[in-house]
């Protein structure tokens, strides 16, 4: 047998140290490795969003001393803030450091980058945006040619909120954007300027040039794309087409006529004259531009118009603007993210597919997107959720930047001024744009001394939260086009909160200056006396829909003015036209008492509506 090793008896030093396993340790000579020279750092890069503490890394400076730079400088800041360019250069300045501004690519950007296989490429539809003042008839040119009425159905004959349309002109589709003329839409007018291939710019023969037919033409020209001036309401007797042709020359817009490159087309929306002309200039100039997209990639597009429907969720009108969105495509929509559960066109009608330049609804989503953000579809959930995911921590960190930092010399004005008067604000709206319409009013307003402060603005119907909010934040809540229920309306009460409610957009702006001016309480010029819930209807020859009712909340007047709400949303204004007990009419009714009713020029009445009942007051506080 081979002799084994034996194991050596020799015990060790004790001039080690004893270990975790209960062995002992030589100790080693220490080593002393000279230090390292500090690197002297004379350029840095940085982006867009860097906070004091990632610059500090980049400096090789201590987070200490930078924030010691900027308090020299009169700004306060913390590890955390997040740094404007001016703050990132005098920092910068101070340790002659040179810094250079540099864009990232951002991985999750939902715009069409990748350049399009020429051989993939096929014509699609051009996409129209109509535009011009209010009031010079641009919903009505639009109805005409989708022969609809569209234009009957707006409040306070404005439209405020963008619509998409499509039709057929000799076999050839052409898509239409109609967008608000009142001032107060300008960004929504510039978002649907952003995706169109040709502008038709709407000019009132009896009106002539008027401001936001000024802010229309800029609007195309920053987008870089032909315009159309269609000169309309040529069948009234003050029609004065060569003035319209005159102003705009002045603007540097001549007519082709008169030796320019615009075409100018007179029309009567009213009546139809001229419009198969107009359409055919679009379908020119179309031509000319040959326009064409790849419907074999994912979709690309623009979100047109979005809110929440009480029953469906989420809801958003989008255009496709390349590729081809399919049922059941994973989709990331600004920060959102969903599936498409439903595609329907503007009639209503569900579709499988859309491709370039196709208008389309979309329900599927798990929040209401911003009005002008971007789409894209994925192959696959996980890849599209993941996008959504990072989109949305963007946007909250983009969102904490803006009172990132604070300057101490506006620091100490607000303190020598003592208690800063604002009116805090919560603005609830039908759609997305008309909140944002509302906020960007509400913002320009200015009065010396007080500001108007928007804590939070979305589409959808007054809930809880927004009164828990309001209670917490002791703001007071706008709604637009939206009508809070019964049990809103008591929790409001309870809680304090003020509720002030519009379907016109000036009408906002008159009543927040009115209290700016004297930090009072506006004056009303309605009064809500009732509420009451439709339980059955009747179809009646020569009278038209009976709404069968319960007052649910204070009275009922005869002739009084009702808004049918339908999920929270104002669906029509008028007056009742009759009001009856049983069969003998009545002057009024009082709560829990059944009525039968019809409204003036309305008949769509549902069981399930709400009628909210008002009389016009002069109410006036006194200061």
């Amino acid at each position: 047998m081979p002799a084994t090793k034996r194991a050596s008896t020799r015990k060790p030093s004790n001039s080690g140290k004893r270990n975790r396993n209960n062995t002992f340790e030589t100790s080693k000579p220490t080593v002393t490795s000279p230090k390292k020279a500090a690197v002297e750092i004379h350029a840095i890069e940085y982006t867009d969003g860097i906070t004091l503490g990632q610059l500090a890394k980049k400096c090789g400076r201590s987070a200490s001393d930078l924030i010691k730079v900027l308090f020299m400088q009169g700004k306060m800041a913390t590890i955390n803030s997040v740094l404007d360019q001016d703050m990132v250069e005098t920092i910068c300045l101070e340790y002659d450091i040179e810094p250079t501004k540099v864009q990232p690519k951002d991985e999750d950007s939902l715009e069409d980058e990748e350049p399009d296989d020429p051989r993939l490429l096929k014509e699609r539809a051009p996409i129209v945006t109509v535009m011009g003042h209010v009031d010079h008839g641009k919903t009505t040119l639009l109805d005409s040619i989708r022969k609809t009425r569209v234009a009957n159905s707006e409040a306070g004959g404005i439209t405020q909120a963008i619509g998409a349309y499509q039709v057929t002109v000799h076999g050839k589709k052409i898509t239409f954007l109609d967008t608000p003329g009142h001032e107060a839409f300008t960004a929504m007018r510039a978002r649907g300027a952003a995706v169109t291939d040709v502008a038709i710019i709407v000019v009132a023969a009896d009106d002539g040039v008027m401001p936001q037919t000024k802010e229309a033409i800029d609007h195309a020209r920053a987008a870089n794309v032909p315009m159309i001036i269609a000169v309309n309401k040529m069948d009234k007797p003050e029609a004065n087409p060569e003035r319209v042709r005159s102003e705009l020359a002045e603007m540097n817009i001549m007519p082709e006529e008169w030796g320019g490159d615009t075409i100018f087309v007179n029309v009567s929306a009213r009546k139809g004259d001229g419009i198969k002309e107009l359409l055919e200039t679009v379908q020119t100039i179309a031509d000319v531009l040959e326009l064409k997209a790849n419907p074999k990639k994912s979709a690309t597009g623009t979100v047109i118009e979005a809110r929440l429907d009480k029953g469906r969720g989420p809801v958003a009108t989008i255009l496709v603007q390349n590729g081809t969105l399919h049922h059941g495509d994973p989709v990331v929509v600004g920060a959102c993210f969903g599936k498409i559960r439903r595609m329907t066109n503007e009639d209503g009608i569900e579709v499988k597919a859309a491709g370039p330049s196709t208008p389309v609804e979309i329900i599927g989503l798990n929040d209401v997107p911003l009005a002008g953000d971007h789409f894209r579809s994925y192959a696959n959930e996980r890849d599209a959720r993941a996008v959504a995911d990072r989109r949305k921590r963007k946007a909250i960190e983009a969102g904490r930047r803006k009172s990132a930092a604070v300057t101490l010399e506006d620091l100490s004005k607000e303190i020598a001024a003592g208690a800063i008067k604002e009116i805090p604000v919560i603005i609830k709206a039908d759609v997305q744009g008309s909140a944002e319409a509302v906020r960007s009013s509400l913002n320009k307003l200015e009065v010396e001394g007080v500001k108007i402060n928007v804590i939070h603005s979305t589409a959808g119907a007054i809930n809880e939260t927004d009164i828990m909010l309001a209670d917490a934040s002791h703001a007071m809540i706008i709604g637009f086009n939206v009508r809070p229920d019964a049990m809103i309306r008591k929790k409001a009460a309870d809680a304090g909160v003020t509720i002030r409610l519009h379907t016109i957009i000036y009408k906002v702006t008159e009543e927040m200056e009115h209290a700016m001016k004297g930090m009072l309480d506006p004056v009303y010029s309605e009064v809500v006396i009732g509420q009451a819930e439709v339980r059955e209807t009747y179809k009646i020859s020569k009278i038209g829909t009976v709404g069968g009712c319960m007052v649910t909340e204070g009275k009922l007047s005869a002739h009084c003015g009702i808004r049918l709400i339908r999920e929270g949303i104002v669906i029509y204004t008028g007056k009742l036209a009759s009001l009856k007990r049983f069969k003998d009419d009545v002057k009024e009714v009082n709560v829990g008492y059944d009525c039968g009713i019809t409204i003036e020029n309305y008949n769509d009445i549902k069981i399930g509506d709400v009628l909210e009942a008002y009389e016009e007051q002069q109410v006036h506080q006194a200061a």
